[in-house]
């Protein structure tokens, strides 16, 4: 045996190593073990490539180890890491400052977080100090988080059951006004809904339903909280999802694309809700720490310096005409669905199957949404032709 062979089987078997001691809240998918990335690619431990339209689930908006974002995370790691919210921080603000920038200007107060829950949850305790109301509403196929709060609203049952008693939530059907007019009585406080449901399906919201929500909210005294935390920054060929409805929520949740792939969240909100705050009404330790500061402020401005969500709407209209003419007339899709890059593919039957060889036979990462979706989120920066090889691999998979 060659000193390579006794070397190589000498290595921990890194996969039984997660699985053993990270594995017991995660279902894995393959045997890979992931090592590098680079733009829309990943490497496992054997060299193999493999294309990610997923986007590390929603969070690589520009790509693996964009060199602007690694350079910026490099700097800072050598400069500060850590600076409690209770002392200024010169790029927690000069960070603050470039949101601010992107953010619908009636959106002018901020709070840091560290992930999408922790934004949810947040979001629900400012919309109790300023309503007083316990009651929330969510909708049917609604996905928010997995902490106690965010859970309480998650519709899928699976993910709420074995931690009930909840929070008050009222569950309304996605896109049913006159359902979500009768539940709207004086115990809500807010109404947290997706402009698009990813994980429920990639369901797209009807602008008279999202309108009408908003109208409702108003007249009778609840916040209207819209989750942003996968369509916002550039996902739907906006900087968020509400703009193409032209809403005025009280409350946007972001997460995902804020850091452009490094783990942060936010909160934003007007000044209504702002007059309901006072100091230690919510914190974080870790929240707008310098080194996640410096990768929002560079991941923002790559999204304006690089024209990303410019080029992830252009891309979207692609992806839509290219998914058509190749796959819709297939027995086994009922529907293709979706705004910017955040793709759905409905199909008659399990998807389950279908994600596995995309992963094992082509090298291509794909999502599910929900049982029977195929949900493609390929980070902002893919290319044409990179969107080309996803869609054939499909066309290899899917019964014709």
């Amino acid at each position: 045996m060659s000193d390579a062979m006794v070397s190589a089987s000498l290595k921990p078997n890194l996969a039984e190593i997660e699985e053993r001691l990270l594995g017991g809240t995660t279902q894995r998918r393959g045997e890979a073990v992931f090592a590098r990335g680079e733009g829309c690619w990943l490497w496992d431990t054997t060299g193999k490539r493999y294309l990610d339209l997923t986007a590390a689930q929603g969070v690589a908006m520009l790509g693996h180890s964009h060199p602007v974002l690694s350079a910026a995370l490099a700097k800072q790691a050598q400069t500060l890491i850590a600076c409690p919210n209770f002392l200024y921080n010169d790029t927690r603000a000069l960070f603050a400052a470039k949101l601010a920038e992107v953010l619908p200007a009636h959106l002018n107060h901020i709070f840091l977080a560290n992930s999408g829950a922790e934004a949810i949850d947040g979001g629900l305790k400012f919309a109790r100090l300023v309503t007083e109301r316990t009651g929330i509403i969510a909708t049917m196929r609604s996905f928010h988080g997995r902490t106690i709060g965010a859970v309480s609203m998650t519709w899928e049952p699976k993910y709420r059951k074995p931690f009930e008693p909840l929070l008050d939530v009222t569950h309304v059907p996605y896109n049913n006004l006159e359902k979500l007019d009768a539940a709207l009585d004086e115990r809500i406080g807010v109404v947290v809904l997706e402009t698009v449901q990813g994980e429920g399906g990639v369901n797209v919201g009807e602008a008279e339903f999202l309108q009408g929500a908003e109208k409702l909210c108003r007249e009778r005294g609840a916040l209207l909280m819209i989750d942003e935390i996968q369509t916002g920054f550039g996902r739907t060929g906006k900087w968020f999802g509400h703009q193409h409805f032209d809403l005025q929520p009280d409350i946007i949740c972001m997460a995902k694309g804020i850091g452009g792939g490094f783990p942060m969240g936010a909160i934003a909100y007007n000044d209504h809700v702002n007059t309901a705050l006072y100091q230690g009404a919510h914190g974080s330790t870790f929240g707008g720490n310098p080194l996640a500061s410096a990768a929002g402020l560079a991941a923002i401005q790559i999204y304006q310096d690089e024209k990303v969500i410019e080029h992830a709407a252009e891309m979207g209209e692609l992806l839509f005409a290219r998914l058509n003419a190749t796959l819709l007339d297939r027995m086994i899709v009922r529907e293709i669905r979706g705004t910017g890059l955040m793709v759905g593919i409905e199909l008659r039957e399990k998807a389950g199957r279908y994600i596995k060889m995309l992963m094992d036979d082509y090298g291509v990462l794909v999502l599910p949404a929900g049982s029977n979706v195929i949900r493609l989120l390929p980070p902002l920066i893919v290319t044409p032709d990179e969107l080309e090889i996803g869609i054939q691999a499909l066309a290899g998979v899917l019964p014709a």
